[in-house]
């Protein structure tokens, strides 16, 4: 199991950022453009406990398809994602956010395993940790510009 924790703060209200959050197509302007994400179907209009959200996207050029289950949402507070089909062997989400001077801190905690054991550990040597950076590092640029320059 590894672990990817991400923290940024915005300096607007958790009543300001926490809404973005429970429209699930806003998580198109979260991802980068090379992965191809594409959300096919989304179970419930905003997020909320039993929302499931099924999406396409591509890892190095590999198509994959992705579900998510939302199995914890407190406005304003946090909510967890968990995919239910995907590329990893475990994928659990923590999104919190919370009031501090100068705004709301957002807080992502990545808890994640990865298949095929030996070979899956040199892929998340090789591969899949610096992607997920990148990954996270696109993500808190464009969750700032978004929601900073409306």
């Amino acid at each position: 199991m590894y672990k990817l924790i991400r923290e940024q703060v915005l300096p607007l209200s958790r009543s300001e950022v926490f809404p973005f959050f429970s429209d699930p197509y806003n998580l198109e302007l979260l991802t980068p453009p090379w992965l191809s994400f594409k959300i096919l179907s989304v179970s419930t209009p905003t997020v909320e406990v039993g929302t499931e959200i099924d999406y396409r996207l591509k890892v190095h050029g590999v198509p994959m398809r992705w579900r998510s289950l939302i199995e914890r949402f407190v406005p304003e507070e946090e909510f967890v994602d968990l995919q239910v089909k995907g590329p990893y062997s475990f994928w659990r989400h923590h999104h919190r956010f919370e009031e501090v001077e100068g705004g709301t801190l957002v807080r992502d905690t990545v808890d994640y395993g990865l298949p095929f054991g030996p070979l899956g550990r040199a892929a998340h040597a090789l591969l899949a940790r610096r992607d997920l950076e990148r990954i996270f590092d696109f993500r808190q640029e464009a969750l700032r510009n978004h929601l900073l320059e409306r």
